[in-house]
């Protein structure tokens, strides 16, 4: 990383008391001796106690949407979020449910004086996360819990098919930062929709009510395009998502030929109100 450029581990606050984390060897730690090892991938873990029950990527769900994502079905998105992502030059960009750090490292390739902190709850995610890009930091976190992140510290929040915790987002981000989120549209793999969970026909009004505390919406772009998917790809967009948790869904429900499926996203830009 460049000398130029911080290290997004310094957006973070101990879990425990609340101060500042900073650089030990081995992880980071806080003035008041609480301490946090480094993975050998890179990632840090600050949650304390268990995770909510099934809310973690699993090695299979994660090794799925590695595959898919590295095939570059979604790659239209990811340039889609980047461009949203650079139209406010950030500097800071957190990315809360980071995932595999796909959309992260897409973000800060566009941005390249910006720095990047990726949360998720799922270790296995994290392990590539952590690797996503040169500068961006990875932390195992529930983005529903109070966030270890400085107050107004951040300048871009990205939340790509991930919870939203509006009164944490607004917390954390500087007056006049951007939070940009990505839903699902009503259409988004229509065609494999048996071996899935529905997508909420609501889906945009529900978001807006969630976040009107605490938000207001700037912009929604729709961004809808053909995939062509093999069996196997097919297979993979069924399990990297929610719906690989709901295995009775997934029973006879996936194509044994190539097929053509949809995909469809809403990209939201809200403004802290």
């Amino acid at each position: 990383m460049s000398p130029d450029v911080p290290d997004a581990f310094g957006l973070l606050v101990c879990p425990v008391c609340g101060d500042g984390l900073a650089r030990r060897t081995g992880g980071l730690g806080c003035p008041a001796g609480h301490s946090f090892d480094l993975a050998r991938q890179g990632y840090v873990n600050l949650l304390t106690g268990n995770a909510r029950s099934g809310t973690a990527d699993t090695p299979e769900m994660v090794a799925a949407r590695s595959a898919f994502l590295t095939a570059g079905h979604y790659a239209p998105l990811a340039e889609a979020v980047a461009r949203a992502a650079a139209q406010d030059a950030p500097g800071t960009v957190l990315d809360a449910g980071t995932g595999t750090g796909h959309y992260l490292a897409a973000v800060l390739d566009a941005l390249p004086d910006a720095t990047g902190l990726g949360l998720d709850v799922s270790k296995f995610a994290l392990r590539r996360a952590a690797r996503a890009h040169p500068r961006a930091r990875a932390a195992v976190w529930d983005v529903w819990r109070p966030l270890p992140v400085r107050t107004g510290a951040v300048d871009l929040v990205l939340n790509v098919f991930a919870p939203r915790n509006a009164a944490e987002f607004h917390r954390v981000l500087r007056p006049g930062g951007t939070l940009l989120v990505v839903t699902p549209g009503p259409d988004h793999l229509a065609e494999l929709r048996a071996g899935m969970l529905d997508v909420d026909a609501d889906k945009d009004e529900r978001l807006d009510r969630a976040l009107s505390g605490h938000f207001r919406q700037a912009e929604r772009v729709p961004l809808e395009y053909p995939m062509t998917l093999t069996p196997a790809e097919a297979a993979d967009a069924v399990g990297m998502g929610p719906s690989a948790h709901h295995a009775e869904r997934r029973a006879g429900a996936l194509p044994e030929e190539p097929v053509r499926v949809t995909a469809s996203f809403r990209l939201s830009r809200y403004r802290p109100a």
